[in-house]
């Protein structure tokens, strides 16, 4: 049997769930399959048989402040903690390939254990993604400047920022020899393999070296049961399913809600058991999870904190996304769907509720949105990341 190691950065659920659904698609009759992550939540692993290694991760209260700062997440002593423990984790393993989600470490541990390293990141991060510009995040120094000013600078200082990002990682690569990668588009996307959970359709690259490849969206839903409320919602009033995930800014939770309900929308929510709502109107239901395929479906249009994991799959159900971004990674993916065509997008920095009301009025009421949403929903259906992982996995271990 081959082994398999893969690595999460459990900053957010989407690093981990991306993991697991990709380690499924193995024949567990010819893999043996080890998973490493700070948490494991049994509503992702249950079923699973994998071999379970618990390891540090930043807490994802202390990224997503970091973040928020404008403050590099990584320094050089939490990521030489890092790769320590990889590498003793790999020697414990003897893996045929190690895979990691935004573990930037693993570029490191791998090369000097001598293990194949396959990354798991967008391609939007690439440095061969077809792109004008790096879309401007909630920053500082965008409260201070205000948008228009800080949107002016922002190009001529991205490459002093990024290199900024990438030092730690280099800094600890020169110490073990190694030599470095570059800026921080470079060591996101860094190994030996790289795999973009995307489509070309949506982010399209040029000159892309042979070592990196789609995969096509990798999609999931809580395996959750339908609420009691399901079965009474009415099916005549416009509805819109809302979830800003583990990582939106859920402050604005409250005015998301406030505003659709307003606006007459049935609205479906889910807190990611991050909010207490209280009482809401009639028309409002809420939960900790939803099957969110199900709700995507059941609704006209989907507002997420604009990332790829829940905007691919409204994408995937053929429905328009109002991304309502914070943070970069954000920014790019929904940038990519509303150059599409398929969305809007909206800063959560400076969120207010009429150019709210205006966005979720026009994708609900103009069809433009919703046929550029079934496109993408064709193309999407065109791949099966899962089935491509395997192919992929048989390939590199062979």
């Amino acid at each position: 049997m081959r082994r398999l190691l893969f690595v999460s950065e459990a900053v957010t659920l989407a690093q981990v769930v991306r993991l697991a659904t990709l380690a499924r698609a193995l024949d567990p009759a010819r893999f043996e399959v080890h998973f490493a992550a700070a948490r494991f939540d049994e509503m992702i692993f249950a079923g699973t048989a994998f071999t379970r290694h618990q390891i540090h991760s930043l807490a994802p209260d202390t990224v997503a402040a970091r973040v928020a700062s404008g403050r590099r997440i990584y320094g050089r002593r939490i990521l030489g903690r890092y790769v320590d423990e990889e590498r003793a984790l790999l020697r414990d393993v003897g893996p045929d390939l190690v895979v990691g989600d935004l573990r930037t470490s693993l570029s490191i541990s791998a090369a000097l254990e001598a293990v194949p390293y396959a990354s798991l990141i967008n391609a939007y991060w690439s440095p061969h993604a077809l792109r004008e510009e790096f879309p401007l995040p909630d920053h500082p120094i965008v409260t201070l400047l205000g948008v228009p000013l800080a949107a002016r600078y922002f190009p001529k200082a991205l490459p002093a920022v990024f290199r900024h990002f990438a030092r730690p990682v280099n800094a600890l690569r020169a110490q073990h020899g190694l030599p470095s990668l570059g800026s921080l588009a470079e060591v996101l996307t860094h190994g030996d393999h790289t795999l973009f959970p995307d489509v070309p359709a949506l982010i399209p690259t040029r000159d892309l070296p042979a070592h990196q490849r789609y995969l096509g969206p990798v999609l999931w839903s809580p395996p959750v049961p339908l609420p009691p409320w399901w079965d009474a919602l009415d099916p005549q009033r416009p509805t819109i399913y809302v979830t800003l995930g583990s990582s939106g800014r859920i402050e604005r939770l409250p005015l998301v809600v406030d505003v659709a309900a307003g606006l007459g929308y049935q609205v479906l929510v889910a807190t990611a058991g991050r909010s207490r709502l209280g009482s809401v109107p009639r028309h409002v239901h809420v939960a900790d999870y939803l099957p969110g395929h199900l709700a995507a479906r059941r609704a006209a249009l989907v507002v997420s904190n604009g990332g790829s994991t829940t905007g691919y799959q409204a994408l995937a159900e053929g429905r328009p996304v109002l991304g309502i971004a914070a943070n970069l990674d954000q920014h790019l993916a929904m940038s990519a769907i509303a150059d599409a065509g398929a969305g809007l997008l909206l800063r959560s920095g400076t969120l207010t509720r009429e150019p709210l009301a205006d966005a979720l009025a026009r994708l609900v009421s103009e069809p433009s949105y919703t046929q550029a949403a079934g496109r993408l929903r064709d193309e999407f259906a065109q791949w099966d990341a899962p089935a491509t992982f395997s192919a992929f996995v048989e390939e590199a271990t062979s």
